[in-house]
């Protein structure tokens, strides 16, 4: 899987030598109530939800990479494309630690995610499925250039669904 780089983020994939940090990241119940994709604070959710990462981009070729802050090497979160089974379309989606907040690294990453999305894998539309009420994560839709498209129903619940497509992105 390619390694990406931004002005202050390393871009490499996800292992489980990130196990430690990815779970003290989804403990923080106000990281993880954030999510579409459901997923619980324990040691053993966050287990889970890394494994899924790692099979998707064995599955896919690509998947969320791990976000490494340049000037320190900490762990500041997960970032990228997704497209899992029942997905509605080729998605951009991010997760950051809470201490990591308010730095611009979300849309740092989604920015450059979302450029993979459309020169490397060929996409045509980029989406990132929001859970109402989760205005940090729609300023940064808002910010990389998405739009809101529609409200969809996603996993039983009322979603956002933002997207921009390759018309969108070229000014």
């Amino acid at each position: 899987m390619t390694v990406l780089e931004t002005d202050r983020l390393m871009m490499r994939p996800l292992t489980g030598e990130d196990f430690a940090d990815y779970a003290a990241m989804l403990a923080d119940p106000q990281v993880s109530g954030g999510l579409a994709e459901s997923v619980g604070t324990s040691p053993a959710d966050a287990w889970r939800s890394l494994a899924m990462f790692i099979g998707h981009r064995e599955i896919r070729g690509y998947s969320h990479w791990a976000l490494v802050e340049k000037a320190t090497g900490r762990f500041v979160g997960r970032a990228g494309p997704w497209q899992p089974h029942g997905f509605p379309g080729l998605g951009v989606g991010w997760c950051l630690a809470r201490e990591h907040w308010g730095k611009g690294y979300a849309t740092e990453a989604a920015r450059a995610s979302v450029s993979y999305c459309l020169n490397e894998l060929g996409a045509h539309e980029v989406i990132s499925v929001i859970l109402p009420g989760n205005s940090r994560s729609i300023s940064v839709a808002e910010r990389i250039g998405h739009r809101h498209l529609r409200d969809i129903q996603y996993r039983g619940q009322t979603v956002h669904l933002y997207g921009q497509g390759v018309s969108s992105t070229s000014r």
